[in-house]
Formats: C-alpha cells, structure tokens, sequence
C-alpha cells in the first residue's frame, strides 16, 4: 500500500532520516598533492553533520507506552496465568486419583501457555494505538495491520538502505 512519506512516518519518530556520513580513510593518499587546510566554520559543520534528536524527540510517548504496557499485560498474563494454574491443577488431579496425567501432559500444555504468552507480548506492543490521541479497538486487530505494516516497512527501507551504501 504505497503511501506518501508523512503516512508512513511512526507518530513518535522524528521527521527528518539520520544517513550515516561517508567513511574516509584516515592516512591520505601519497599519489594525492596535499589541499591546503582550511578552517571549518561552525554552521558549516553543523550542516555538514547530522542533527542529532533529542531523548524526547526520538522516545515513545508515555500515553503509548502505557497503552502498550496494558495491553501486553493483559495478552501475555493470562496464557501466563494458566500455564502456573496448569501445574496446580495437574497436581491436585493426580493426588486426588481424579486422573491419570503423564508428565508430558502437563509439560507441553505448559510450554504452550507460556508460548502464547511471548506471542502475546508482541501483539500487545503491535495491537496498541501508536497515536498519541487515539485508543483504539478492543482487541486491536486494525491497529495491529497498520502497525505491523509500519514495522516491515522499516524493516524495508532499512534493508535497502543498507544495501544502496554497501
């Protein structure tokens, strides 16, 4: 889904790119003649160099970053909840004589209580509004198409990014 530039800008990430300056080799050239030096001035380097953000300009608003923390909470702490839950519940069972549970049983449902809960971190970070002034749905699934969207897009762009400079 192409889109202009300003769409496909995360709502917390600074508006201009930082490109890494060229390398240059720290010997010079023998075959080179030798330039004279010059003295840079201060708005030339300043220009010449990247800007660099602040911790303000580059971090995740806090409305967002809670958004997030809630909602990773909630979708990670309950297949978490029943993973621990699984153990006393087996327990009781087997004391009990209710049932008989190989302990492989109780591993891989274990195991996949807590898998879902590592899924669950994730969707809870992609299924949270990124903007500052929106919640969002429930379960946040059109929140997690766009926003996941946005991470393949950087995802992109930083991998050709790469390869232009190599």
């Amino acid at each position: 889904m192409p889109a202009d530039s300003e769409n496909d800008r995360l709502p917390f990430e600074p508006n201009r790119k930082r490109k890494k300056a060229p390398k240059s080799s720290a010997a010079p050239d023998a075959n080179e003649p030798s330039r004279p030096s010059r003295e840079v001035s201060k708005e030339e380097r300043v220009s010449s160099s990247q800007r660099s953000y602040t911790r303000e300009e580059t971090s995740i608003p806090e409305v967002v970053g809670r958004r997030m923390l809630r909602r990773m909470m909630f979708f990670s702490g309950i297949p978490v909840t029943f993973g621990i839950l699984t153990f006393f519940v087996s327990y009781v069972l087997i004391v009990q004589g209710i049932a008989e549970l190989p302990n492989v049983v109780v591993l891989l449902v274990t195991l996949a209580c807590f898998g879902l809960s590592v899924v669950g971190l994730s969707y809870g970070a992609l299924s949270a509004s990124w903007e500052e002034n929106t919640v969002g749905t429930l379960l946040g699934l059109d929140e997690f198409r766009l926003n996941f969207g946005r991470l393949l897009g950087s995802w992109r762009q930083a991998r050709e990014e790469r390869r232009d400079s190599a």
